[in-house]
């Protein structure tokens, strides 16, 4: 089995879906690279192939991507050259499954071109503040905290803050959470429902700048806690969830299309029990976009 065949997808899939991908071939130089009984390979081709390798392979360097993906044409172009050959892409069954590959090709078409395509920044923008302006405003606490395995080692560790001892120093040395022990007990920022219910409680009811008094049980032991600051929950950045907007965007527009396009169609269902359970279904959760 050679290195490429080891790693591609199956090979109806990955045709399929080379051909869902041609739109998102870049624009460059369409070099020849190779041949293949006289057919160039070129650039762009490469770039084609690279897109139906395994992910892992994107972490290789770009000249290994390419080798890969040449090899990976090299084996396409031979073994479809010799089905051609044999004639078995005349075969009926062969036949439905190319008809299905356009369909799913002209699926992606219509999804790149008429949805994805004519979003724009200023969209995503305009989503992204209008999400912003709707969610309610939160708080949230920033903290420190000492974790032990009894009452008893709690209770001696206020003693020893009530006295002045440092509360980072406590923690570096007493502290058995591995997480933020190391750090003196440095939590960060966190808000409602990031924390187990005792401790968040307790967190959130403490004055900045005071410790709990009273150790705080949990699940993973006692906590004596400090809360640091406490301020208005900062939104995410724009940068920072734009992809996600895009991605929101793309199945609403997706979902509404798809609505208008079954509406001005007759689509019947002839088998009863495959349109109750269709029916089901897409009363549940729509149909997600594919590529």
């Amino acid at each position: 089995m050679s290195f490429v065949t080891r790693h591609l997808r199956p090979l109806g899939l990955a045709l399929g879906l080379s051909l869902a991908a041609l739109h998102a071939v870049a624009a460059q130089e369409d070099k020849v690279v190779a041949t293949i009984n006289g057919q160039n390979i070129t650039e762009s081709d490469l770039t084609r192939a690279a897109a139906e390798l395994d992910p892992q392979f994107a972490q290789l360097p770009e000249e290994q991507r390419r080798t890969a993906a040449l090899s990976a044409l090299i084996e396409l172009r031979l073994m479809s050259a010799e089905a051609i050959a044999k004639g078995l892409d005349k075969d009926p069954e062969f036949q439905k499954r190319l008809a299905l590959l356009n369909e799913r090709a002209l699926h992606g078409e219509v999804v790149d071109k008429e949805i994805t395509a004519k979003i724009t920044d200023e969209d995503i923008r305009a989503l992204y503040d209008q999400q912003i302006a709707a969610t309610p405003p939160a708080n949230e606490v920033k903290a420190r905290h000492i974790l032990v395995k009894t009452k008893e080692e709690a209770d001696a560790i206020v003693k020893q803050l009530d006295g002045g001892a440092k509360f980072e120093d406590i923690a570096k040395e007493k502290s058995t959470d591995p997480g933020s022990g190391a750090q003196g007990g440095d939590l960060g920022y966190f808000g409602q429902g990031q924390m187990v219910p005792e401790f968040e409680k307790a967190a959130f009811a403490l004055e900045v700048g005071s410790y709990t008094k009273e150790p705080v049980q949990s699940q993973f032991g006692f906590h004596i806690i400090l809360v640091e600051d406490k301020r208005a929950k900062q939104p995410p950045a724009f940068e920072q969830v734009k992809e996600q907007f895009r991605g929101a965007l793309v199945r609403e527009k997706y979902f509404a299309l798809a609505k208008q396009l079954r509406a001005a169609a007759k689509v019947d269902i002839t088998d009863p029990e495959l349109k109750k359970s269709l029916d089901a279904v897409e009363q549940e959760q729509p149909q997600q976009p594919q590529q």
